[in-house]
Order: structure tokens, then C-alpha cells, then sequence
């Protein structure tokens, strides 16, 4: 690599591909057999980590990312080769160190330096577990047969030399023989390219002349792996990996003078390579292309130089004739361009409004003009939002790991069912979505999901299953949290709420009941653990739930367990709205919401106290909040038996809000008003009318917490 070239501009997409590789990392650490651990996913493990060592060294100065990699790769490597049998607390190992390499990304990407007392901590117990290997003590569990020796590792400490196997075991294993051939290979290639080979599999036999290098290996991997980790050093056109019968005479190189091929000072190898995502994933970072011969290359690149990072070898031989499926676009783009859209909405809404007034005949190329750009506004937003939706098994695929970590502390016995992984949801929201379903997992794992001895005493299957689900629901997701654990007790609850103050009798409803567990403070659990029951937890859940605009369901079933129901819109940034007149003053309600809307009658008003009424609907009584004066808006109308009943729905609790007018119901672009001016209370957001106005979107979680504190007080 030339001195003086500048790589910092590769650091974000090495970033990205890095947390990228160690995801997948961990989902395929938490899918292996102990028993019987699926060749596959062994040697995916090892590649991430060997992509990322590899990455690291490339760029010299993320020495800490580099050792620890490394140190992981070499025992990955004896895995694989079923030279040290995988156990329990090794897999436990290798998902604290995926932790480890996780901060040490993070603190690259931060431009700070990684922890060092957790670096040296696990290198420590990685380096530990080689040398069990090495000394043949707990962790050595070799399985190689005498005609199958373990390959050259370059830098595991005191590795014995990979001797030549007998004359005979070379001839019976000619036919099985690989043979990688490399042209127009430089001078200082041949002997990384050859340790990368060694971490392939035994090399048999090696021929290097005129430029070009033969290699013969012994081994399981396919042949577009080979070809894949060859391109690490140099082009895929010069690689051509084929079965040939081992080669015999004076010419031949044993293979005991490959396996003295010291290890280099410093990792070789190129960027890794990057892994298949899906079209809808949105990465930071830009693609970029070689200013010179020896930049290594982030992005796709085909017939990129020596040291090119490419994806796995169909995808790169497919390249050769078609661009790439996906590209990676910094999420602030995707945002602005959002923004953008939503701009366009809002003028093309002016149109339509301004045109109104015109004369259908007079203006009709005009107004068809105008028509047609309102669908192709509308198809344009819904295109730009899918943009920005991922899949749930972004948030899914982090729970196998949670599930296995608590029910082994609390000694339980948790089968992890996921379902609608597929189904997707705006990136701002799933985000968000995690920590809230976190509590929620980690709740039924000791609250809900009794010990497999209790399970069995009950007539039960000894381990319990923990099911999270997501499915579409018109414009909204559902996310459910489902356990078969004993269910909530009731009369704990009771007992609990009655001693708390609540307003609560042997006679209240099991879905009242159950809403006590959001509030601040309530918890029974008769002891508190690490994972959960201090009672600080399901109140912020809801409040979080209810922030971005969804809510959330409890029911249960005594003895048969306990399903959480969260309810989102799909996005934030789009709302189907109700636009509704105060006096002078429009503002939106959540059309999800909105039940139904009626005129009043003075049989139906009922008053309970000199400040609260109720609006008797059809057997129901609902509390009336009545807008103007939540507001304060000047001019409303105060005889409400002249006004507007909107009946609308939170969680379990409807009431009626008082307004003057419907003006009817639109799509509006949801403007953060927070950003733009200050919190208001009672008000979530704004939004931008076709008149140019703006109009307040109404929280109506707000109002209904404000009209139970105030039914609260009446009482």
C-alpha cells in the first residue's frame, strides 16, 4: 500500500459491514448443535470473523479489533476441523467476545480508543482456551483420524508443524485433491495467499513459477469459498479453483516445507467481504471506488485491483455482468428525501384546494392536470416510505440470545418461537420498539414461564415456549408477546391494588384488572431480581408505546399463560387524520382512533358534578372532554347539544370530545413540533394544511389520562 493515502473515508462502510458480519455472528453462534454443529454455519462464524480481522488489518490502526479477531478465528478454526469439540460455555465465550468486538467497533466508529480492561480480559480466555488445546487438558478434544492432520495455523502459539501424510494416504486421498491456481501473482502475495490456503485445509503439494502458483489441499470447503477467500489478495479473474489428482516426482514440493511458511508480521488481507442484505436495509456510509491500484475496495468491485473486497463468489462472478441488487444510502438522505416528498404533498394539497374555485369547464385540462399529479404524489410517498421500512427480524433476531442468557440463570427450561419476521415496520419506530419488547420478553421469562419442575407438577411439557409474533392489520403492526406460563394471578393483583389505594373490588373486571400492571410502582413479585420486579418497568413501556402513537393489550388465561398485544402505525411520518373546527382553530385527530361522531342530544348528557359530565351512548356512559376548554380556544360553541360528539377510543377507555365542526378526513405529513417550537401538552405533533395553515394533531393518550385523573378525582 503507497504511503500517504488517506483510507479514513472506507471507515464508515468497514463499520457498517463489521456490525453487519458480527449480527449475523451471533444468530448463527445461537443456531449450532452442540452435538451435532452444522458445518455451514462453523464456517460462516469463521469467516465473519476472519472478514473483520481482516478488515482491520488492512487498515493498520485498529490493533485491539485485529487481535481479538484473530485469537477468535484460530479457535474457530480448530472447531470447524473438528479438532476441539464444541462445548456449552465455548459458545458462551464466543458471544461475550462478539460483545467485546461489538464496543470495540462502536469506540473505532466514536473515534475513541476500546475498553482495555475488557480487551485484555478476553483475549486472555481466549488465548487460555488454545492453550488447553495445545496441552492437550479439558478443551482438547481431537478427532482427526491419522490420515487427516490439523492445518497450519500461522500465529496459535507453539503450533506443532503439519507433517506430509504417509505415501499412501496421499494416494488414496489424490482423487478428493483441490487444486487453486493463481496467475499473474506478485512476489509478495504467494505466502499470504498460501497461509490463507492453510486455514482452508492441508496444503498436499505447492508449485510456484513464471508468476503464476498451484496449490493442492486437502479439504471440505467448496470451491467458492476457496475462490472467495483467495479474493481477498488478489482478483477473481486470476483464480481458478479445480479437482486435480495430486502431481508426483522431483518437481513436487512437500508439504512440510509448507507448513514452515512463517506467518506475516502484520494481517494481509483486504476489507471484508460484504454480506447479501436485504433490498429494504438502509446503511450509513457511502459506496466508493479505487482512486489507486492499492485502495482497498468497501464497496462491490468486480475487477477491482489486488486486495478488491467482493461478495461471495456467485455474487461476484453475477457482478462480472450485472451491477449490484442494493446500494448503500446514509439514512439522512432517505430522511431528506422524505421531507422533501412531504413538502410535495402539502403544495400539491394547495392545489387542490385553490382549484375548487375553479370552473370544471374553463380550467379542464387543468384540474385532470392537477388530478393526475395527486396520484402520482400519493404513489411517489408510498414508494419513498417503503424506503424506509425493515423487516422485524431486525428486532427479532436479537431475542434468541436474551431468551438463552436469562432462562439458563434462572434455570429454566425456554423454547423461543418467532413469527412474521418478514413483516415490516417504518426504521424510526423499530428502532424504538426495542427496548419496550426487551422488558416485555424478559417479564414473561420470570414472571410468566413457571420452572420446569413446576411446568411438569402441573401436567405441563417441562420446557416452556415464548412466542413473538408481528402481522400487518390495515395501516397498523402487531406485535404480540405470547408465553404458556401459569397467567397472571388474579387475587395477587387484587391484594396488591388494594393495599396500593386503587379504587378496586372483588368484582372488577379481569381487563381492568390487568391495566394496574402499567401503573408506576405496582409490581408483585415477591422478590426483586436482575431481570425484573422492582415495578419501574411496564409504566414506561406503556409510556413509550404510547409515544410513538400505538398501545399496548394485556390478557391472560390462568394456568394456560399470558399474551402482550402491542398496537403501531406502520409509520410516523404519514397520518390518516379527522380535521375538526374549534372556533377559529383546526385540529387533527388520529383517524385509528375515531370511533364514531354524533350531534348530542340532552337526554344523553348527564352532569355528575359541577365540572364533569357524561354522555350516555347506547348503555355506555363516557366522560366528555370538551376541547375549546382543554385549549382555551376563543369563540367555540358552548352549548354542546349544538356542537359535535367525536366518541374516540385509547387502550380500553372511550370518551367523548366536544368540537364544533367535522371538516373531513385527509392524509396529512406529520411535522414534529417539538423541534419546530416547544412541547405542547395535549398535542403530538403539527401538520400543514392545503391553505397553508397549520393545524395541531391532538394526543389522544394525553386527554385520556387527563380525563381518568380527573373521573379519578370526581370519584
Amino acid at each position: 500500500m503507497s504511503a500517504g493515502v488517506d483510507l479514513s473515508e472506507f471507515f464508515d462502510t468497514f463499520f457498517d459491514e463489521a456490525d453487519e458480519l458480527l449480527t449475523n455472528m451471533e444468530q448463527q453462534l445461537m443456531d449450532l448443535d452442540l452435538d451435532h454443529p452444522d458445518p455451514d454455519h462453523l464456517n460462516a462464524i469463521f469467516r465473519a470473523a476472519h472478514s473483520i480481522k481482516g478488515g482491520a488489518g488492512t487498515f493498520g490502526c485498529f490493533e485491539e479489533l485485529a487481535k481479538t479477531t484473530h485469537l477468535l478465528e484460530n479457535l474457530l478454526d480448530l472447531i470447524r476441523h473438528e479438532e476441539l469439540a464444541l462445548r456449552r460455555d465455548m459458545i458462551d465465550l464466543f458471544l461475550e467476545t462478539k460483545d467485546v468486538l461489538t464496543d470495540q467497533v462502536a469506540a473505532y466508529r466514536g473515534s475513541d480508543r476500546p475498553d482495555q480492561e475488557a480487551y485484555e480480559r478476553i483475549c486472555a480466555q481466549l488465548r487460555q482456551l488454545a492453550e488447553e488445546h495445545q496441552n492437550g487438558g479439558p478443551a482438547a478434544a481431537v478427532q482427526a483420524t491419522a490420515n487427516s492432520s490439523a492445518p497450519a495455523a500461522p500465529v496459535v502459539p507453539a503450533a506443532a508443524p503439519v507433517h506430509a501424510p504417509a505415501a499412501a494416504a496421499a494416494a488414496s486421498a489424490a482423487d478428493a485433491c483441490v487444486c487453486v491456481r493463481i496467475v499473474r501473482i506478485q512476489d509478495k502475495d504467494v505466502e499470504p495467499l498460501c497461509n490463507e490456503m492453510a486455514l482452508m485445509g492441508e496444503i498436499l503439494h505447492r508449485e510456484h513459477q513464471d508468476g503464476n502458483l498451484a496449490l493442492w489441499l486437502k479439504t471440505t470447503t467448496g470451491a467458492d469459498d476457496l475462490e472467495a477467500v483467495c479474493c481477498f489478495i488478489v482478483n477473481a479473474d486470476q483464480v481458478k479453483v479445480s479437482h486435480e489428482p495430486l502431481p508426483s516426482g522431483p518437481a513436487a514440493t512437500p508439504a512440510s516445507s509448507v507448513a514452515a511458511i512463517p506467518a506475516p508480521a502484520a494481517p494481509v488481507t483486504a476489507a471484508p467481504v460484504a454480506p447479501q442484505v436485504p433490498a429494504t436495509t438502509i446503511s450509513a456510509g457511502p459506496s466508493v471506488q479505487p482512486e489507486s491500484p492499492e485502495i482497498p475496495v468497501l464497496a462491490d468491485a468486480p475487477h477491482g485491483p489486488s486486495g478488491a473486497n467482493t461478495h461471495e463468489a456467485e455474487h461476484r462472478k453475477a457482478a462480472k455482468h450485472k451491477e449490484s441488487g442494493t446500494i448503500r444510502v446514509g439514512v439522512e438522505k432517505v430522511d431528506q428525501i422524505i421531507n422533501l416528498v412531504g413538502e410535495l404533498v402539502i403544495t400539491q394539497a394547495m392545489l387542490v384546494q385553490t382549484s375548487q374555485s375553479l370552473d370544471p369547464v374553463l380550467h379542464d385540462r387543468l384540474l385532470n392536470g392537477i388530478e393526475q399529479l395527486e396520484r402520482n404524489a400519493r404513489d411517489l410517498q408510498e414508494c419513498v416510505m417503503s424506503i424506509r421500512m425493515m423487516p422485524m427480524d431486525y428486532v427479532f433476531s436479537r431475542f434468541p440470545r436474551v431468551v438463552r442468557e436469562n432462562a439458563s440463570r434462572l434455570g429454566k427450561r425456554i423454547r423461543l418461537v418467532t413469527k412474521g419476521q418478514a413483516t415490516e415496520l417504518d426504521k424510526s419506530l423499530i428502532e424504538r420498539i426495542i427496548d419496550p419488547l426487551t422488558h416485555l420478553v424478559r417479564n414473561s421469562l420470570d414472571h410468566g414461564i413457571e420452572a420446569p419442575e413446576v411446568r411438569a407438577a402441573a401436567g405441563k411439557d417441562p420446557e416452556g415456549t415464548l412466542t413473538l409474533s408481528a402481522q400487518h392489520n390495515g395501516g397498523q403492526i402487531i406485535i404480540e408477546v405470547d408465553d404458556d406460563g401459569a397467567g397472571l394471578n388474579r387475587e395477587k393483583i387484587l391484594k396488591k391494588a388494594k393495599e396500593t389505594g386503587f379504587a378496586v373490588s372483588d368484582t372488577t373486571p379481569d381487563e381492568e384488572l390487568w391495566q394496574l400492571i402499567f401503573a408506576p410502582g405496582f409490581s408483585t413479585a415477591d422478590k426483586i431480581t436482575d431481570i425484573s420486579g422492582r415495578g419501574v418497568g411496564m409504566d414506561v413501556v406503556r409510556r413509550n408505546i404510547q409515544s410513538m402513537g400505538g398501545h399496548i393489550q394485556l390478557s391472560s388465561r390462568k394456568g394456560e399463560g399470558t399474551t402482550t398485544r402491542i398496537v403501531l402505525p406502520l409509520t410516523l411520518a404519514i397520518l390518516d387524520g379527522m380535521s375538526v373546527k374549534v372556533g377559529e382553530e383546526t385540529f387533527i385527530l388520529p383517524l385509528s382512533h375515531v370511533m364514531e361522531s354524533m350531534q348530542p342530544t340532552p337526554e344523553q348528557i348527564h352532569r355528575i358534578s359541577d365540572s364533569e359530565q357524561m354522555l350516555h351512548v347506547r348503555g355506555e356512559y363516557l366522560p366528555i372532554v370538551v376541547l375549546h376548554d382543554t385549549f382555551g380556544v376563543r369563540g367555540a360553541e358552548t352549548d354542546l347539544t349544538r356542537a359535535i360528539a367525536v366518541i374516540l377510543q385509547a387502550e380500553d377507555v372511550r370518551f367523548a370530545l366536544i368540537v364544533d365542526h367535522l371538516i373531513g378526513q385527509h392524509q396529512v405529513v406529520v411535522k414534529n413540533l417539538e423541534t419546530n417550537y416547544r412541547k405542547v401538552p395535549g398535542i403530538s405533533a403539527a401538520t400543514i394544511l392545503g391553505d397553508g395553515s397549520v393545524a395541531l394533531i391532538v394526543d389522544v393518550f394525553a386527554l385520556r389520562r387527563t380525563t381518568t385523573q380527573r373521573m379519578g378525582a370526581a370519584a
